[in-house]
């Protein structure tokens, strides 16, 4: 069976409970051999500090993993989109997430906040940081047209940009998305995450649009595995996807918790199956900072084996920090 790369997403903490919790979370992940774990970002920079610490613990307590961090430029000037991009990568984050982030509440859609317009003008001011810190320098290799490598040797930075299955809400039609892909594609951007999906065809019509179009980059589906009916009802308006109506009714339908959560998890597994059937080169799972769930999904796919999930998720699991008890 080939090897399936997984990612997770997290953020950071939102009380003082699960900020004591979260390094234990992040060593139960990361223990199952993830692609990278990818930290968010609020919006403005509101959370830029928070993000970074969390990506500075997995930094430091799990250096085996690549790290990615979530970057957005509404509202930012081009000074301040540097300086926190420079802050990122001196911390040693390679990789990024460049969105162009959501409109203040109210906002007219032709009155932009900020310097930087799209999230393909990020993608060249993260190039360009990285050059201007540790310039590229590329050397062709005899017999192989086209195939560069880096004189010292080093990992060219990956920027992620997001793809969306069912279009942006701000976008004017389907090609208007196709466009801003190739837009992206052409500023450096060399690997797409899809905003959270419900439906495995709407993310096969859209890499199969893209393709067509001359989008080279791989385009992972997103997954936020749900387990309750507010949790889905809350997903479904933030990525404005259409509801999942027999998953939605089953999880209506039951009121143990136990056996929600097991309806949960069957979701997203078969969900995952049919993406990666279907030829998705792998799978990004949303966790909301839970391990459980995320990892019970791997399983059930087969993607970790259930000997290695049982020690995951077990009470005296011991590759993470101490965890001090919740107040």
């Amino acid at each position: 069976m080939r090897r399936v790369p997984f990612s997770f997403e997290l953020h950071p903490a939102r009380s003082p409970q699960i900020a004591r919790q979260l390094p234990d979370r992040i060593a139960r992940l990361v223990a199952a051999g993830p692609e990278f774990v990818s930290v968010t970002y609020g919006a403005g920079g509101s959370s830029q500090d928070a993000s970074l610490d969390v990506l500075k613990h997995v930094i430091e307590h799990h250096p085996q993993v690549r790290t990615m961090a979530h970057l957005t430029c509404v509202g930012s000037t081009v000074q301040a989109a540097h300086d926190t991009v420079r802050t990122f990568m001196d911390a040693g984050v390679h990789s990024f997430l460049a969105v162009r982030g959501d409109l203040p509440a109210g906002s007219p859609p032709d009155a932009f906040p900020g310097d930087i317009r799209s999230a393909a003008e990020l993608v060249q001011l993260i190039h360009a940081v990285q050059s201007e810190r540790r310039p590229w320098r590329e050397v062709a290799i005899p017999g192989t047209p086209g195939i560069m490598l880096d004189r010292d040797g080093r990992e060219r930075i990956a920027i992620a940009v997001a793809a969306f299955p069912n279009g942006h809400p701000s976008s004017r039609s389907w090609q208007q998305d196709i466009d801003t892909l190739l837009a992206k594609q052409a500023a450096g951007a060399n690997l797409g995450i899809s905003q959270m999906i419900f439906h495995a065809d709407d993310y096969f019509r859209m890499v199969d649009a893209a393709r067509a179009a001359g989008v080279e980059f791989p385009i992972l589906p997103a997954i936020t595995p749900v387990t309750t009916p507010a949790g889905l009802a809350r997903n479904l308006e933030l990525s404005g996807e259409r509801a999942p109506e027999a998953f939605a009714a089953a999880l209506a339908a039951e009121q143990n918790e136990a056996r929600r959560r097991e309806i949960g998890v069957d979701f997203a597994a078969d969900l995952t199956r049919r993406l990666l059937d279907g030829g998705a080169p792998g799978i990004h799972l949303y966790t909301r900072n839970m391990h459980e769930v995320p990892l019970a999904v791997l399983a059930r796919v087969g993607l970790i084996d259930e000997a290695r999930f049982a020690q995951l998720i077990a009470p005296d699991f011991t590759g993470a920090t101490p965890v001090e008890e919740p107040a």
